[in-house]
């Protein structure tokens, strides 16, 4: 149970990375009141961690509707992973798209409730890494509910940390500096890569048995 909680721990908080995106939460949340700011904190929290956890539990249902193997899934969640994390590595593309331009009018003026659904809560907090691998972790233990029990726990432990991240944002960014955060996010990236080509070859192997005995 502890290598189960552990493994769900380290996939989540990669995954979701709750450092890395202090700094496009000050970009977001910038000309917020202290007061807008929490709320927009937890507002944004809360919701990603519903849809996390409808996901872990609906995902499965879905896809065998619409006619799509888990392993299938898999292989797609992992190649999804594989492209986060060589953007997150080569520190271009992928947080640029997810940062909004600070100077821009409209991002100025953008709503605290704009902000807390999008970009916020999806796809910053629950995005495609954070929904693909609630989703394949849960199915992983089926039928074994205290498993189950232990990742949901680890998961929303990790969320209480993005939501601790974003109240101590600003003071965060001038203790640690926006350079070390990204090194940090770099070094995510490489651990995400590892996990997203353990995904891919899980899937390969299952969708073909053969290549299992192969070596």
């Amino acid at each position: 149970m502890l290598e189960t909680a552990v493994t769900a721990f380290t996939i989540f908080f990669v995954t979701i990375d709750p450092l890395g995106m202090v700094p496009l939460f000050v970009a977001l949340t910038h000309d917020l009141t202290p007061a807008a700011r929490r709320a927009a904190a937890w507002k944004s929290v809360s919701l990603a961690t519903l849809i996390l956890l409808v996901f872990a539990v609906a995902g499965r249902p879905l896809l065998v509707y619409l006619g799509v193997t888990l392993s299938a899934f898999r292989i797609a969640g992992g190649v999804l992973l594989l492209l986060v994390a060589i953007e997150m590595v080569l520190g271009h593309g992928y947080a640029s798209a997810r940062t909004p331009a600070g100077d821009d009018a409209s991002a100025r003026t953008r709503s605290r409730a704009d902000v807390t659904v999008f970009p916020l809560a999806v796809p910053l907090i629950a995005g495609p890494g954070a929904l693909t691998s609630a989703m394949l972790l849960h199915d992983i233990h089926v039928g074994d509910p205290i498993a189950q029990t232990v990742i949901a726990v680890v998961m929303i432990g990790v969320l209480v940390l993005v939501w601790i991240g974003f109240l101590l944002a600003v003071p965060t960014m001038k203790l640690i500096g926006v350079n070390a955060i990204h090194v940090f996010s770099r070094v995510l990236g490489i651990v995400l890569a590892a996990v997203a080509v353990n995904n891919i070859v899980e899937g390969i192997r299952v969708s073909f048995p053969a290549l299992g005995g192969a070596g």
